[in-house]
């Protein structure tokens, strides 16, 4: 058989599997997956299990026993299905959450109806990134229902909690060596870049908390008080006033999207203080305040850097308010990562597209971080990348959907990529 007949017979039983595919992408939609608090999960990751044994690959269910957020409430549930051929190796890993965000306010359709209308199907996860999981699982199918053994081993693993950084999900499965550069080769993570774009890495994250102390008074007489909430107010303007400016001038050789992405930024994620609650107001001065930061950073950029920089705003502000007091507490950070030029999987994804769509394939990068970071720092798998249907502009919003000929397409260039690589 020549190659030429052998990438003809997948894309073929794509398309004949489209009516199949979708079905499986609405009966994921349709379970409410809503992280926080992680809903659903355990019935999420039966049903990817049912229909990954349907389709002949060996199934396994990890729990992450070890992590706190894994309650009996909410228990965290990933599943793996797996193919050997040949050989154990080399082994290529198709990974996507299932975990949504909650549906918010203002849809005009069902958030958990999976409907189809004019040619897209909507729903919470429709874009972000339950299209992207069937896709991925679908393409495996595609090759096994025309007839090809893998040389290699494909799997396919759908996890949780990516929304919520994904350390009950894709970092578990690392830990526990289900993806690990001693059995892993290469990665595709189906996110919603569209079917013509590879995203090959993301920028990196600093999240931290800036706390104000102040001094509590009577609220009618202020004056014998400090209130935190004005010290926050004041290093809030100094952090629009001086960094930000900073930041704006600096642009990334990343292709970093949208093109606005390409800077690195600063945004205040919440502000909480006082003693006002909900219901009862309290007549105090707030001698507490605290302020969260989403510090996005590029590559050009060492965390170090990013730490200082801060650190230096903060002590400013404190210098020049006397009186004032902060203090920082880190919460979370991530570096950002690329996959290496030139990578075999970039290559065969490339291909794919050039001969699926007709075009040659973007490359970009994210603005925001994924499980790549984990698959990278964790696993040490570097041939990582992400490649998926559906607008990323769409992902979290109200009306989130998804092309069903880009849900197709996205299967077909997956199937060939696999059969380049492992077929």
């Amino acid at each position: 058989m020549t190659h030429a007949v052998a990438i003809d017979r997948v894309l073929t039983a794509v398309e004949a599997g489209r009516d199949e595919l979708l079905a499986f992408t609405a009966s994921l939609i349709r379970i409410p997956t809503v992280n926080p608090p992680g809903q659903y999960y355990r019935e999420c990751a039966e049903l990817i299990g049912e229909r990954l044994s349907a389709w002949g690959m060996d199934v396994e269910f990890v729990e992450a026993q070890n992590r706190p957020e894994h309650t009996p409430e909410h228990p965290r549930v990933n599943v793996v299905g797996r193919i050997e051929g040949m050989a154990l190796r080399p082994c290529i890993h198709l990974n996507g959450h299932f975990d949504v965000v909650p549906p918010g306010e203002g849809w005009r359709v069902d958030p958990f109806g999976g409907e189809v209308r004019d040619g897209r199907i909507y729903g919470r996860g429709a874009s972000d990134m339950k299209s992207g999981l069937a896709a991925a699982a679908f393409a495996i199918e595609a090759i096994r229902r025309s007839g090809f053994s893998p040389s290699g081993s494909v799997e396919v693993s759908g996890t949780v909690d990516e929304e919520s950084g994904g350390y009950a999900g894709v970092a578990h499965l690392c830990k526990a060596g289900y993806l690990t550069a001693q059995r892993t080769d290469y990665v595709i993570i189906p996110e919603p870049f569209g079917p013509e774009r590879i995203c090959i890495g993301h920028r990196g994250v600093y999240w931290f908390d800036v706390i104000a102390e102040g001094r509590v008074a009577h609220g009618s007489m202020p004056h014998l008080g400090r209130s935190a909430i004005s010290d926050i107010g004041v290093l809030l303007y100094a952090i629009r006033s001086r960094l930000e400016p900073e930041l704006a001038s600096r642009v990334s050789v990343m292709p970093v999207v949208p093109e606005e992405a390409r800077r690195p930024s600063i945004n205040v994620n919440a502000v909480w203080g006082g003693q006002v609650s909900e219901n009862q107001q309290s007549p105090c001065v707030a001698d507490r305040c605290v302020v969260t930061f989403d510090r996005r950073f590029i590559p050009e950029e060492s965390l170090d850097e990013v730490r200082r920089e801060v650190a230096e705003v903060v002590a400013a502000v404190e210098q020049e308010e006397e009186g004032s007091s902060f203090r920082i507490e880190d919460r979370m950070s991530v570096l950002p990562t690329r996959a290496p030029e030139g990578s075999p999987l970039t290559s065969a994804l490339s291909t794919a597209i050039r001969r699926v769509r007709g075009c040659e394939a973007e490359l970009v990068a994210s603005p925001g971080t994924y499980d790549q970071k984990h698959v990278s720092r964790i696993a040490g798998v570097d041939h990582c990348v992400a490649y998926g249907p559906g607008p990323l502009k769409e992902a979290h919003q109200p009306d989130e959907s998804c092309a069903v000929d880009d849900l197709v397409t996205s299967a077909q260039v997956m199937a060939l990529a696999l059969l380049e690589l492992v077929g």
